[in-house]
């Protein structure tokens, strides 16, 4: 039997959250002469970065209705920090024989499936379109997290009498958990901890998601594995046995003794038993609260822009400027703004953003300022969707003297100050920060984001440009957490990226702009969820109809 070499699971084996869609209509067009229509809904979903649309799935046929509810639901992998546009197409099935839709054609409607989580509830009425001079009636879509994609398992195993491997001691013997794939493959998902020299260990508790452990299967197999451990990493096989979630949980009331066995010694002794036993000392099952969670318990992101204004940008007249808006293509710092506004944005139930810039001399007076707002209302910095936040950008370039220094603390503060208002988990913010190049005030932004750790917010800083971002990096707790004056961020809440690394060579910016907010903001699902834990804030419940 072969060790099992990398024992760490794979990053990203594990699929994103799975949504169930439920589908209903409203009012639907009457095509049938004698009856009334024969509706179904067909699901498009848009290749990311494309236009093409692929089929995922049809609803089953409901005769004779204009206001259908439909049984067979739609099952997708939700990823927030994808832009996952949908497509629901709604016919009049005439002949149920019929596999081409050359039906009648009832309406359609286009939506993200971030505006359907991010909607009252989880559910989205629209209105049908595409028939001319025709009211299509509505189309209400329901979205709801698969409660085994949330379960955690927490279990405790222990051995008795496994085989002795070592030359001069016992044994040291450590578990491999294997989730079985559906081609027969095994993916390692979990491996315990090494308890020295004894044929008789107990490992500690451990947790993992049941989705790691059998993708939500329950009587998918689970292959584990006993080892003894060499500091080499040559581990030998001392025996394996089979179980499933199913299984396993039965054992929440009685202790499960499992038989370890080693096929190539059953092979070669006649009077093999066994290499040990392993038993489950406990099981048990809860849910932990995700990002979906509480943004059905109403949890509103709330989306703030700064736009570095320096000189080091170049004048937004010349074409080498990164404020350059050609004809033909955005600038750098609009594509950013719209890839990830844009996803943003389906979280946001009113659509206003407050936009801000800095680094530049303002008029009237001329004076240098850190945190001006874009649409030039000191009063109220909101925009009305990212293309106002747009509009207001491009009318600032017109408006103001790109000057400096490149200081970030002002807009960070701000928005700190407004995020400590309301700490109850009702309210996340996110800063999306653009810039260019070197931080002025690293000292003070550090202090302020050492501050900011401990409020619900994130911050997002996309770099443009050619510069080195050696000071971005550090500010990106990924690596080593950031601290100021001894004091060290309470949680990791920067997430930086440069532009350059998702400009794509062919020139296509729906495609740069799909893997830019891809990267950016994979994070905040987490980040967010952080806050809620240091705090003990759970959900609120979704109101009932």
């Amino acid at each position: 039997m072969a060790a099992p070499g990398a024992l760490e699971p794979a990053a990203g084996s594990v699929p994103g959250t799975k949504v169930e869609l439920t589908v209903s209509c409203r009012n639907l067009l009457d095509m049938d002469t004698f009856s009334k229509s024969d509706p179904v809904v067909v699901l498009f979903v848009q290749v990311s970065g494309s236009s093409e649309w692929k089929e995922f799935g049809r609803t089953e046929v409901i005769d004779n209705t204009l206001n259908p509810d439909f049984v067979r639901k739609f099952v997708l992998d939700y990823y927030f920090e994808e832009k996952q546009n949908l497509r629901f197409d709604v016919y009049n099935v005439d002949s149920k024989s019929c596999s081409a839709l050359k039906q009648d054609f009832l309406g359609q409607a286009f939506v993200a499936l971030g505006e359907v989580i991010g909607s009252q509830r989880g559910r989205l009425e629209r209105p049908l379109t595409g028939v001319p001079g025709k009211r299509c009636g509505t189309i209400l879509l329901l979205a709801e997290e698969l409660s085994n994609c949330r379960d955690i398992v927490t279990m405790q195993l222990c051995a008795n009498k496994l085989d002795k491997k070592d030359f001069f001691g016992k044994s040291d013997p450590f578990l491999v958990f294997y989730r079985s794939n559906e081609d027969g493959t095994f993916t390692i998902c979990h491996k315990t901890e090494v308890v020295k020299n004894t044929l008789n260990p107990v490992w500690q508790p451990f947790t993992i998601p049941v989705r790691a452990l059998c993708n939500g299967d329950y009587d998918r197999t689970v292959k584990i594995d006993v080892y003894d451990w060499d500091r080499d990493g040559s581990h030998d096989f001392i025996g394996e046995f089979a179980t499933s979630y199913r299984e396993l949980s039965r054992a929440q009331s009685q202790f499960t003794v499992y038989e370890v066995l080693n096929p190539r010694k059953k092979c070669k002794k006649k009077k093999y038993v066994n290499s040990g036993t392993v038993t489950l000392l406990s099981f048990s099952v809860e849910s932990e609260f995700t990002f979906v969670d509480y943004i059905r318990g109403g949890t509103q992101l709330n989306f703030t822009v700064a736009i570095d204004f320096t000189a080091s940008n170049g004048l937004p007249s010349q074409p080498t400027s990164l404020h350059y808006a050609s004809p033909y293509q955005l600038s750098a710092y609009a594509l950013a703004l719209k890839a990830v506004g844009e996803i943003i944005q389906d979280y946001d139930s009113d659509k206003l953003f407050p936009a801000y810039g800095f680094g530049a001399k303002v008029p009237p007076d001329g004076k240098i300022s850190h945190q001006f707002p874009l649409n030039n209302n000191v009063e109220n910095p909101s925009c009305a969707g990212i293309e106002g936040v747009l509009e207001s950008y491009l009318q600032s370039l017109r408006t103001v003297q790109l000057y400096g220094p490149t200081n970030f603390a002002p807009v960070i503060n701000q928005v700190a100050g407004i995020a400590a208002q309301v700490t109850d988990g009702s309210q996340y913010h996110v800063l999306l920060i653009i810039t260019d190049g070197v931080i002025s005030d690293m000292l003070q932004t550090k202090e302020a984001i050492v501050t900011a750790s401990s409020l619900p917010m994130s911050i997002i800083i996309v770099g443009v440009g050619p510069a080195e971002f050696e000071a971005m990096e550090e500010l990106d707790g990924d690596e080593v957490r950031l601290s100021s004056r001894g004091r060290y961020a309470e949680r990791d809440i920067v997430q930086f990226v440069p532009f350059r690394d998702y400009v794509d060579d062919s020139g296509n910016q729906v495609l740069s702009m799909a893997r830019l907010a891809k990267d950016v903001l994979a994070e905040i699902p987490e980040q967010l969820l952080s806050y809620m834990k240091t705090r003990d804030i759970k959900p609120r419940r979704a109101d009932p109809e």
